[in-house]
This record gives structure tokens, C-alpha cells and sequence, in this order.
């Protein structure tokens, strides 16, 4: 279902009555995660017959869905998450969105939505950044999340692909994830439930295979954790990946782990950047297997130095303890202003995006 399509231009209809000055500089003072919104919202239409056409700035609101929209009944959607950041000269930049929408065409072939050509990807969210540039926090770790989603809207019931669909961009100011300071989190390892099998919509980013975590999310705060990390659908052993995060082991030997991506793992944009920065800190990056077996053996043999995980949420999330019933397992923190690689890596990452470093690598794409 890819589409071939010219650039097209945003047709901008501009909100009426923009958030006042004074009440932005409020919310950008403690913006949270997820509450405040941007005045816009850059929207683009699919149809069968015409493809993607119809691309407009306008005011953000409600969404108007018929009752029968095909996303309501059968879960057509796919969304993406990346940040917009200002650095010091005012500019605005991105970091690697054209992985992004290579990976948003993939999880919409995955649910048969149409996939967006990537420079329309990429317009949208330039088209959003430019006319709401304002909301770009400034110093720190804060940056604005940008959320491009497609929702399947054509009115029917009857399982098919839509012949309908909408591609929208929203964004929000928020702060760093560690209000208090990076720390350890806790994660609560998750026997009664799956993520994805073999063969599902794992890899995809679908909103169904967070629906699917809600429930061992719960279990996880209900036992005092902060995450939940799920295992294999065939055989319950082997690691996968948290609710919305992948992760990392660091091993004595110099290796840096993470679980191969087995078309049931999401390939994380801030995992593979991992993975290209470990030589940078002299360690060996590898792909494969991880049997919880070896991550609680290698902890208590010391075989396992750290254990992290990596999202664009929080970055680099150093893990603390891995909670499998009654069992207790301590592993290897980041406390603040230690050398552990966690940290290191998260630094050498929050440097790049925020403009402090030289780009080496062309990760950075300027937006505004």
C-alpha cells in the first residue's frame, strides 16, 4: 500500500486564538509529560483513490470520527514518538526522523494502513515545528515530543483494510523524564503474559501492543516496580524488552547486549544508537538471546556489571532491580556522577541532541 506522491505543500490555517504568551511561558516552566499540547496540528488525508492529499496546518482539537471509524472496531493505527530540541543559537533539530519514518511505513504495511512517503514524514513535522517554534523549550533536558500517528477512519464494519485514513502530527512540551535526578528503576518480570509472538505485530508500533502491556504494567505497580519486562511467547525465557523500552546488558568482558530483534522486539532509534556508540566507550556490541537465567546469574557472578534500558521517552534508564515473584534480584545502579557506561552513554547521546557536540555521524535533522 506505498504511495507515490509529490511534496506536498501544508496549507496553513492558522489557529484563532493561540495560547497567550504569558500562559505558554507558564506551562514551559514545568511542562510535565503529555498534558499540555501545542496550539496546531499538521494533518494529511488518504483515500484509495486519491492517495495522500489534502495537507493542512490547522488548530489542534478534537478529532470527528463516525461511529463506525475502522480504527474504533479493528484497531487500525500506528503512531511514532521523537523530539524536537533547541539549541543554544535558537534553531531547532530533530533526532534521526528519517529512522523514524522508515520504521512508521513499516508498522503501517504491518496493520495494511497506507505508508506515508518519508519527506511527507518529515514536511509534517517541519510544517508543525515552524508554526508552533515557540513551544520548543529552551535549556536543560527539555525538548518538544513530536507524535506523528495514522488512524484508519473510513466508516464501515466489516473486517478489511480501510480505504480511509489520516496521518496527524501533535506535540507537547515536556521536561526530563527524571524529575528528581537520573536513578535506578525497578522491573517486575512478567510470567503470566506476553508482549507479542512470532509472526504478530511485535515489531510494529501499534497501539494494540501497548493495550496488550497495560495489564502487566499494573501487576509490576502493584508489586512496587517501575517497569515490567516481558519474555518469549514460545518458551518464557528468553528477555525481550520492557512496556516501551529496550535493554542492555554491559558485561564484564567488554561486551554490550542487547536481545536480537526477532520480529517480536520493536527496533528501538535510541537502541540502535546505542549500539553504534559502544565502540566509542571501547565496548563490543552484540545482538542474541538473553536467557533471564543469564541475567540473574551474571548479576550475582559479576559476569554483568549494569543493566539499562533505552527509549526516546527517557533516553538511557539505568536498571536497579529485577522482581520475579518473591525473588529479588539487586543489579548494578548508575548512581549520579558515577562512571557507569549507562550514564556515559546517556550523556554522549543528550549531547549530540542538544547541539553541545559535533554530529559526527549526520544523526541531526534541522526542523525550524
Amino acid at each position: 500500500m506505498t504511495a507515490t506522491t509529490e511534496l506536498l505543500a501544508f496549507e496553513q490555517r492558522p489557529h484563532p486564538a493561540p495560547l497567550p504568551a504569558e500562559q505558554r511561558a507558564q506551562v514551559l516552566a514545568a511542562p510535565g509529560f503529555g498534558q499540555h499540547f501545542t496550539d496546531h496540528m499538521a494533518r494529511v488525508t488518504w483515500t484509495a483513490d486519491a492517495g495522500w492529499h489534502d495537507a493542512r496546518l490547522e488548530p489542534y482539537g478534537p478529532l470527528q470520527l463516525d461511529p463506525s471509524a475502522s480504527v474504533l472496531h479493528y484497531g487500525q493505527e500506528v503512531f511514532e514518538g521523537l523530539k524536537a530540541y533547541r539549541w543554544a543559537d535558537g534553531s531547532v533539530w530533530s533526532f534521526r526522523p528519517e529512522a523514524n519514518a522508515e520504521r512508521y511505513a513499516r508498522s503501517a504495511a504491518r496493520v495494511a494502513l497506507p505508508q506515508l512517503p518519508p519527506e511527507l514524514f518529515l514536511e509534517s513535522l517541519r510544517a508543525l515545528v515552524a508554526a508552533d517554534a515557540a513551544w520548543v523549550p529552551d535549556g536543560g533536558e527539555d525538548s518538544l515530543y513530536l507524535r506523528p500517528f495514522t488512524v484508519a477512519t473510513e466508516a464501515f464494519l466489516g473486517v478489511r483494510a480501510a480505504r480511509r485514513a489520516e496521518h496527524l502530527v501533535i506535540a507537547c512540551p515536556v521536561g526530563s523524564y527524571f524529575s528528581g535526578g537520573v536513578r535506578p528503576v525497578s522491573i517486575w518480570l512478567c510470567r503470566d503474559y506476553v508482549r507479542a509472538a512470532a509472526g504478530g505485530t511485535g515489531a510494529a508500533k501499534t497501539g494494540g501492543n501497548y493495550a496488550a502491556g497495560l495489564l502487566a504494567q499494573a501487576e509490576a505497580a502493584e508489586h512496587g516496580c517501575d517497569q515490567v519486562v516481558f519474555l518469549d511467547a514460545a518458551e518464557r525465557r528468553f528477555v525481550e524488552e520492557l512496556g516501551g523500552m529496550n535493554l542492555f546488558f554491559v558485561h564484564a568482558d567488554g561486551t554490550l547486549v542487547t536481545p536480537s530483534l526477532s520480529g517480536t522486539i520493536l527496533e528501538g532509534i535510541t537502541r540502535a544508537s546505542v549500539l553504534e556508540l559502544a565502540g566509542d566507550l571501547g565496548l563490543t556490541p552484540v545482538e542474541r538471546p538473553v536467557d533471564v537465567a543469564e541475567w540473574v546469574d551474571g548479576v550475582r557472578s559479576g559476569a554483568i556489571t549494569e543493566v539499562f534500558a533505552c527509549g526516546t521517552a527517557a533516553v538511557i534508564t539505568p536498571v536497579g532491580v529485577l522482581v520475579d515473584g518473591e525473588e529479588r534480584h539487586e543489579t548494578p545502579g548508575a548512581p549520579a556522577g558515577s562512571d557507569a557506561v549507562a550514564l556515559r552513554i546517556r550523556s554522549a547521546l543528550l549531547d549530540v541532541q542538544h547541539g553541545r557536540v559535533e554530529d559526527r555521524r549526520g544523526w541531526m535533522r534541522r526542523l525550524a
